[in-house]
């Protein structure tokens, strides 16, 4: 069965084709810059060990409808698809579904209503996301398509972990509460972690860190997230790109006060000028690593701050957990970093985390371990691949 997965943001498409049979891509592709005079799309295909850009062009896309025909025709031109008829399904990315959605939902017109009733969750991301939806409905009737939620997956945290110390009424009235985000990438690399270790997930606890320009770490008892670091908002949490994570709500009030800062500006504080860009000015972690090695002190100052938030958290979640058998990271600089690995488990020993030197600087990419053999905590690195994900939950949701 062939399951195509779309992730549409308020600007762009991105897709991938799969082959449920090996779960492997057939092509995959995107389009940037919508609603701007000239878009970019490319479209990749990958056959056997090949990987070859079939499609790269610049036009006028004015909407999400034009970008979703064009990616539908580009799919029947390079030759995965004949028809509509071949496509077994269609997933979707949603970044927030609320309270309702505990996994992911065939979509029909009552779950488009709830998903419209989150948007004042995440007006950044769920309209895009509807349009997505609703446009690739009108373009492809009758074929199944799924909504994967990003909070999905923390909705087992129980009550202690998801509930802030305000009034009951701003839970009740507006929904004030902890959902948490990176759910399809916590719970893709809890399964291979598992499945590296040889036992089944309901077996295992993890603490699982998914460390890209958004950042997260969530806390895994029998395969079920118990806890996550990001809360109503991605604001919470580790320091990220632009973000950064956990800060006292008094600092909000005093610059209102004093500096005269309106929501909006706060609002551009905390999710574009904060986080390593406003310790050091830049938030890409390769570059803040070269500055740092050059003797830049904002750089250093931005790196101990990102691995201090991320220790913290470790030990915050080993003692949530009691017993750990794994430390999963992942993401862009989880997979690529080994400093930051190693920085984020030095002095850990006492509680059975510890890095191989080695193993962790090995120039290897796939799933690894970068502990020592028989340490209590085996430390991985297992790459994410959320629309691998998405995917196999689209075919699970059907059955």
């Amino acid at each position: 069965m062939k399951i195509l997965v779309i992730n549409c943001g308020s600007s762009s498409i991105k897709y991938q084709l799969f082959e449920s049979d090996g779960w492997h891509v057939m092509v995959k592709g995107g389009v940037d810059r919508i609603g701007e005079p000239m878009a970019e799309f490319r479209q990749i295909w990958f056959q056997g060990d090949t990987v070859e850009e079939r499609l790269k062009e610049s036009l006028h896309i004015p909407d999400h409808r034009r970008g979703l025909q064009r990616v539908i025709e580009a799919l029947y031109d390079a030759g995965p698809l004949n028809e509509a008829a071949e496509l077994g399904a269609v997933g979707h990315r949603v970044v927030h579904g609320g309270e309702r959605f505990h996994s992911p939902a065939r979509i029909d017109a009552a779950v488009v209503g709830a998903i419209r009733e989150t948007v004042p969750l995440a007006p950044l991301h769920n309209p895009a996301n509807l349009d997505g939806i609703e446009v690739t409905r009108s373009l492809l009737p009758g074929i199944p398509q799924v909504a994967v939620f990003d909070t999905a997956y923390h909705q087992t945290m129980p009550p202690v972990a998801w509930r802030y110390a305000v009034p009951l009424s701003l839970y009740q009235e507006y929904r004030v509460r902890r959902y948490g985000f990176h759910g399809t990438s916590h719970q893709y690399v809890a399964r291979r972690a598992a499945e590296f270790l040889g036992r089944p997930l309901a077996d295992c606890n993890l603490i699982t860190l998914h460390l890209g320009n958004g950042a997260s770490a969530t806390a895994i008892a029998g395969g079920r997230s118990v806890d996550t670091s990001m809360g109503l908002t991605p604001l919470e949490g580790l320091v990220m790109g632009t973000r950064g994570g956990d800060i006292d709500p008094g600092v909000l009030v005093y610059l209102s006060r004093n500096a005269q800062m309106n929501i909006d500006d706060l609002d551009d504080l905390l999710n574009r000028r904060s986080g390593l860009l406003g310790v050091c000015g830049v938030n890409d972690m390769r570059e803040i690593v070269r500055q740092a090695e050059a003797g830049q002190q904002d750089a250093r100052l931005a790196i101990e701050l990102f691995c201090y938030r991320l220790k913290k958290y470790i030990g915050a979640y080993l003692a949530v957990l009691g017993r750990v058998d794994a430390l999963v990271f992942t993401g862009g600089i989880g997979e690529n970093s080994a400093e930051i690995r190693a920085r984020a488990c030095d002095n850990l020993a006492s509680c059975g985390i510890v890095i191989d030197l080695e193993a962790n600087h090995s120039a290897q990419r796939t799933e690894r371990r970068v502990s020592p053999d028989g340490s209590r905590v085996a430390a991985l690195v297992i790459p994410t691949n959320e629309e691998l994900e998405i995917a196999r939950l689209t075919l699970a949701t059907l059955d």
